[in-house]
């Protein structure tokens, strides 16, 4: 009977724990859905709320916006962090939830710079502050509920799950944007179509609020609030005590920064860099990059497992050192699997094309077909503008999913150990605002100014006329994961005492 009885405990104790990492899971990743969809569209977003007459200029605009959600997580970490430790897990992340959701869909909603002038870009500043401020809170709240369920020796298997919704939030925002592009069309979705994704996510909001209002709290949270336990002021605590302010500095300058640039790099960079340099088509780059994070998502759970096996350090230290090593490489391939001057042209198929729409200067495109199947087309319009898209063959479509696919495998290492980590290494009274802010800002500092600064970098050596501009992006996130390994690899310990 005994017997019975633990099996009984164990399904239950299993099924519960499922439960939690499943309504953690659901809102994080819808928070990160609506994050990410600004970073999905700020091609388009950048003709839409910054004028059009210097489109480099209005792109590096709209990544500074993108990248200003970012630089602010650590104030949220820091605001939600301290809520989280006194009043609990729980009802913190709920009110981040709200906040985000809120914000998305405004931002769908506000008219663009051709109606209401400065005045739009600075109201999506705005909402962009307070989406930054939300998933500053709502990260770290998730992952340390989920590993104060999680049994000792298993965290990294089940916090891991929670390290899939950043990836699987881009690809959902990949996959609605493309979906709702084909339904719309080309034209009406750069029209007005790409609101809808902002738009829709309110309905995804309110499903995961129900989620979570069926959640308790978590079980180590509510043991420290019956005993009288609970800090009064998790600042103080976290970064007034110098051994804790220590832990604080190694999680960020060994892991979490060489973490966040790697994990930008892998895949928004990856993105911009197909898009902008490439000329890829939006279609088909979008489609590559969602299908290299749907074959590599399934690696943050094993590396997660992994992790509880063989330590944390090794496998995060080890996802630094590849894209240190290989990513300039990859990049020079990437490019030269876009450079038609290195293909043969059939110039026999070349064929034009003209668009005529009453009302509307007619459009002009030249189609060229290469002998390995890739197709140029250049665009001109009666206006005087011209364009030029990129579709990949069959073989160069699928060598960019595979090296795309190497810099996700990438973060997968980096990424899938690192809330175990973090966990582990601060105590429970204190471990939501402790363990937030490394994270935030190695991730919201570091690698969210990842996409601004590459592509800063590439616009300062092309117009210096370098000869292999287009990889200068690169040393950013090379420099800052070659120095988070070293402080990593010298001062991390392989498998930190977990603290109760």
């Amino acid at each position: 009977m005994s017997h019975v009885t633990a099996r009984q405990s164990a399904t239950d104790r299993s099924r519960v724990l499922f439960g939690v990492i499943s309504a953690s899971s659901v809102g994080t990743l819808i928070e990160w859905y609506d994050f990410y969809i600004f970073g999905s569209l700020s091609a388009i977003i950048s003709t839409q709320f910054f004028p059009k007459d210097n489109p480099t200029a209005a792109l590096l605009s709209a990544l500074a916006v993108f990248a200003a959600g970012f630089i602010v997580r650590p104030f949220g970490a820091l605001v939600f962090g301290r809520l989280g430790d006194i009043v609990g897990r729980k009802y913190t992340f709920l009110v981040t939830l709200v906040l985000m959701g809120g914000s998305t869909f405004l931002i769908g909603l506000i008219p663009g710079y051709e109606t209401w002038g400065m005045v739009s870009p600075l109201l999506v500043l705005l909402l962009r502050l307070i989406q930054g401020l939300a998933l500053g809170g709502e990260y770290g709240g998730a992952a340390t509920y989920v590993a104060e369920y999680a049994p000792e020796g298993r965290r990294g298997y089940f916090t891991s799950w929670i390290q899939t919704t950043a990836t699987l939030g881009l690809f959902v925002s990949l996959a609605v944007i493309v979906a709702t592009r084909k339904v719309v069309g080309t034209s009406d979705f750069e029209a007005w179509g790409w609101r809808i994704p902002f738009l829709a996510s309110i309905l995804l909001v309110g499903v995961s609020i129900f989620i979570r209002l069926r959640m308790e709290e978590s079980p180590l949270f509510s043991k420290l609030k019956s005993e009288g336990k609970v800090s009064k002021n998790p600042l103080a605590e976290s970064f007034g005590k110098r051994e804790n302010l220590k832990m604080v500095l190694l999680a960020l300058l060994g892991a979490t920064a060489g973490q966040g640039v790697v994990w930008y790099t892998g895949q928004f960079y990856a993105l911009s860099f197909i898009q902008k340099v490439g000329r890829v088509d939006f279609e088909q780059s979008s489609e590559i990059v969602a299908i290299a994070l749907a074959f590599g998502t399934g690696f943050f759970i094993f590396f997660g497992w992994l992790s509880d096996k063989i330590g944390r350090k090794s496998i995060m230290l080890a996802g630094m050192l590849l894209g240190v090593l290989t990513y300039r490489p990859i990049y020079t391939q990437l490019y030269q699997l876009s450079d038609t001057s290195l293909k043969t042209e059939e110039t026999s198929l070349r064929e034009i094309r003209t668009q005529e729409v009453p009302g509307k200067p007619s459009v002009h495109t030249t189609v060229h077909y290469y002998t390995d199947g890739t197709q140029l087309l250049e665009t001109q319009t009666g206006t005087g503008e011209s364009k030029k898209t990129l579709l990949h063959g069959t073989k160069g479509y699928w060598l960019t999913v595979f090296l795309i696919w190497i810099q996700v495998l990438y973060v997968t290492m980096v990424y899938g150990p690192i809330a175990a980590f973090l966990v582990e290494l601060f105590p429970t009274r204190i471990r939501y605002t402790s363990m937030s802010l490394p994270y935030h800002i190695g991730n919201g500092v570091f690698g969210g100014l990842t996409p601004f600064l590459a592509v800063a970098l590439v616009e300062k050596a092309t117009q210096a006329g370098s000869e292999k501009a287009y990889l200068s992006g690169l040393w950013y996130p090379i420099l800052v994961a070659a120095v988070s390994f070293v402080i990593g690899l010298v001062y991390l310990s392989s498998k930190p005492k977990p603290q109760e």
